[in-house]
């Protein structure tokens, strides 16, 4: 499995991340596995956030890293924080909202480190762009958390270019990443200026839903034209179109399924033809590019 720094100042992950979201809907025995099919594989980065699991997920990842403390020097660690859910374990909470202020990133890290049971993050999200986010607070809470060493680097997730610049702009360090959907199925970042102003800071995006929720491989017809000429799959073929990307996508995949990871896998190795990849785009859209 290849691996690339996300940030000429950020760290080293694995250029498949797996997505650990849905891993509350299988018994632990299956997350251990899911855990080891993904380093089998060289998939090292796992992607977290606070609220995943009506906030149990963390906690359940971290069962295994806590029975097997080896695992943190080959694995990195992403999480997100911001969203409030309405949930029986925050019964303050009234209706869902946004937190962004420095009290709430701090402890939310801090909670996460201690569920996942690991000594620091890797990289910590905004997990939405907040409306009444005061960025020289957010910055304050980054900085914090990096002098204490609770967290290594800091991105965003689901902002566009504009909310990126401007909280950057309040930061005495970069951000590393914006985890945004894109896929075959959602190519509009690759046009609206999000994909453009991250290649401008050399932050490499993450990609959540990189098979369009299920809607691509649902597809029929054109857009899976090739996948005799590159001996893939469809899933293999939508990993591959997003990995041919010059600002260097990182996909996270979300299964429960081991053998959905090790198929995914096999992606990092298909190098489509530049045309391909157009075909492949036309056959989505209907049409040529203008």
């Amino acid at each position: 499995m290849e691996k690339l720094p996300i940030h000429p100042e950020g760290p080293i992950l694995s250029r498949l991340v797996a997505g650990a979201w849905r891993w509350n809907q299988v018994d632990a025995a299956t997350v251990e596995r899911l855990v080891h099919t993904c380093l089998e594989h060289g998939i090292t980065s796992f992607d977290h956030a606070d609220i995943y699991g009506d906030y149990s997920n963390e906690e359940i990842f971290g069962r295994v890293m806590k029975a097997n403390p080896a695992l943190r020097l080959e694995t990195q660690h992403v999480s997100k924080c911001g969203i409030m859910l309405l949930s029986g374990k925050h019964p303050g909470t009234w209706i869902k909202h946004y937190d962004t202020t420095k009290n709430h990133i701090v402890t939310s890290a801090e909670n996460s480190l201690s569920k996942l049971g690991v000594d620091f993050l890797d990289i910590l999200l905004i997990h939405r762009p907040d409306p009444l986010m005061d960025p020289e607070e957010v910055a304050e809470a980054f900085s914090l958390l990096k002098q204490n060493g609770k967290v290594r680097y800091f991105g965003v997730s689901n902002f566009s270019a504009t909310q990126f610049e401007m909280l950057q702009k309040y930061l005495p360090f970069p951000l590393v990443t914006n985890q945004i959907e894109v896929s075959l199925a959602r190519t509009q970042p690759l046009f609206d200026g999000t994909m453009d102003v991250l290649m401008k800071h050399a932050a490499a995006p993450m990609a959540w839903s990189p098979l369009g929720g299920g809607k691509l491989l649902n597809q029929q017809g054109e857009v899976w034209s090739k996948m005799d000429k590159y001996s893939a799959t469809q899933t293999q073929m939508a990993l591959a179109w997003l990995l041919a990307h010059p600002g260097d996508i990182f996909p996270v995949i979300g299964t429960t399924q081991p053998g959905r990871i090790a198929e995914a896998a096999k992606s990092i190795n298909i190098k489509l033809d530049r045309q391909d990849w157009f075909a492949m785009l036309k056959a989505v859209h209907g049409q040529d590019v203008p």
